[in-house]
This record gives C-alpha cells, structure tokens and sequence, in this order.
C-alpha cells in the first residue's frame, strides 16, 4: 500500500504570551462549559436513542469519530484503520455517478446538465459563499461553535459574515480499496479560508433508506461518534435540483446522531426537527448557484449561499457526452 498522502494543513499560529491567572480562571470555566455541553449531547444520545447492532441497519454504518480533534486529520484516520489509499483528483465529484439517485420518484435526466456535472466533478470547481444567522439562532449556534466545534475542528459554522469574507476552500478526497481501486469514501473539506478552520470534513455516499422510495445522498460528519444526515433527492419542474432532509420518522431522510454503545452496539437518536434543505439552479445569467438552509423547530438557523466557478459551459456538454458515449 503507498503511504496515506497528507492534506494540506492551515498554518500555525504563533506562540503567545504565558496565561495570566485571570486568563487561566477564563480557560477553566470554558473547559467546564465545553465539558458539560459534550457530556450532555452524549447522554441524551445514549439515553433516549435507539439500540442497534453494528452489523444492522446497513444504511447507517459509518466511520465514527473520537472525542476530542477531528479536523483535516479525519481522512488520514480513516485510511490507516481501514487499509485505504487517499487520492486527491483534480476532476473528482461528490457522487460519481449522479444516476445513482435514479429511482420511481426522481428522474436524473431532468436535473439540468451543469448541476449534474457539478455533482460528478465537484473538484473542479472553486466556491464562493455568503452566510445569514437568524437572530434567534445566533446564541445556540455560538454555543456549539464556540464550545464543541472549535475543539474539535469540524462544524465550525461561521457567525459572522466577515468569516467568510476571504472565501472557502474546497478539496474533495477519495478513500480508496488498494487491491479493486473501488472508492470506499469520498470526502469533502471545506474550510474558512480567513482561519483555517475545518466547517465541514464530511463523507459522501448514496444509499437506499428504508422509507424512502428514491435513494438518498448520505453525508456523514465524524464527531464524538457521528452525524449523519440523509437527503432524499428532489427534481424541479425549471430542471433544479434540491436535497431534503425532512422525513417524517426513523427510517426516513433527517438528522441521525451516533454514538457507541459497548464494543458491538450503537445508540442512534433520529431528530425529526432538524432539517437541511438545499437548492441548486442554474440563474438566468448562467451562473450554478447553491441555497443551503439549516432550521430546528420549524425555525432558521444558519442560511448559506454558494456561486459555484464552473468549468465553460461547453466542457461541461462534452464531458456528458463522452460519458454518454461509454454507456453500453
């Protein structure tokens, strides 16, 4: 097997000053609150989430995360305990294979061309985004950022706008069987550019939920255990795309939130009132554009939107086409 390759790392921050007690008394009541916030996710997990067997429910197996980092570091992780090669290819997408999510009630046919290349060559294209914190989300969502995703690089949601002012990177990795060459995982890493800071190292796939007719995009965010969010795909009279997260009950599209429970179990907590929506439409100027909400309750959290620097538009036809071209 290669070496596991490395991602690029944010640059290290300079050394500063000793403490002062003040400042050591400040440290120590963060840790405390971070300490029971984290404790308290995973005891209400534990407590009121579903028992299952590792080797059930194939829909929901994922890599888990540890307590504590989880940063760009993830990926490496997961290569080394599973006996994967990490690549990082320049064309490489999301899902490769957008027909993937064919199924009685979504037609990958009518999603519009550049939307679908988007999906399958995500690498190739470079971000640019804008976030609006409701204000009645702000506070809850500066107490998860500030308190857990901060310690743990990942979910660092930006508060502010200014935080993405500089921009977003965005790599997508592929974790890949030595021996077939088949992709186990893709990744992909967005962070801040303005601090480094890892918003999300996910893991992406397609999978069939039981509840649902279509298969769903699954996206898998290591923590302290996981988050997995399942997204059941939605076709547009215009020819825009949109992912959903809002089912009804367990074993539908939502927010499903994994802990470990012994060496052969898992606790999973499905939350019904936390709901991503996304929308993905080409404008009238040409221009691929992405709308990402994230509500609780009903209620908006974080809104995000995306223009996606694409490829000419004539490359994009090309490449459908020599695809078009290999099918059988």
């Amino acid at each position: 097997m290669e070496p596991v390759a490395s991602l690029p790392k944010a640059a290290t921050p300079t050394a500063t000053p000793a403490a002062t007690p003040a400042a050591d008394k400040r440290s120590m009541l963060y840790d405390l609150i971070a300490f029971f916030l984290e404790k308290g996710i995973n005891l209400w997990v534990r407590t009121t989430g579903k028992r299952i067997r590792v080797g059930d429910e194939p829909w929901l197996r994922c890599p888990l995360g540890e307590r504590g980092r989880i940063g760009t570091g993830i990926y490496e992780r997961i290569a080394r305990e599973e006996n994967l090669e990490i690549k990082v290819p320049p064309g490489a997408g999301l899902i490769p294979n957008f027909n993937a999510l064919r199924g009685p009630g979504f037609d990958p046919d009518a999603i519009h061309p550049a939307i679908r290349h988007f999906y399958e060559h995500a690498a190739a294209y470079r971000l640019e985004v804008w976030t609006e914190v409701a204000l009645l989300g702000r506070f809850f969502l500066w107490l998860l950022v500030e308190f857990i995703s901060r310690r743990m690089d990942q979910l660092n949601f930006p508060i502010s706008s200014l935080e993405v002012a500089k921009g977003m990177s965005s790599e997508v990795v592929q974790l890949i069987e030595p021996d077939s060459g088949r992709i186990v995982y893709t990744g992909w890493l967005r962070r801040l550019k303005s601090s480094g800071h890892v918003i999300y190292a996910g893991l992406y796939s397609t999978v069939q939920v039981p509840g649902e007719a279509n298969p769903c995009v699954k996206v898998t965010f290591p923590c302290d255990g996981s988050a997995n969010v399942y997204l059941a795909p939605v076709a547009h009279p215009d020819g825009s795309f949109g992912l959903d997260s809002s089912g009804s009950a367990w074993g539908h599209s939502g927010f499903y939130r994994i802990v470990r429970s012994g060496t052969d179990g898992r606790r999973v907590r499905y939350v019904k009132t936390l709901h991503e929506l996304f929308h993905v439409y080409v404008d009238e100027e040409g221009v691929l554009r992405t709308e990402h909400t994230i509500s609780f309750l009903s209620l908006t959290i974080i809104s995000f939107g995306f223009i996606t620097k694409c490829p000419p538009l004539p490359l994009i036809r090309a490449s459908l086409q020599e695809k078009a071209a290999l099918k059988p």
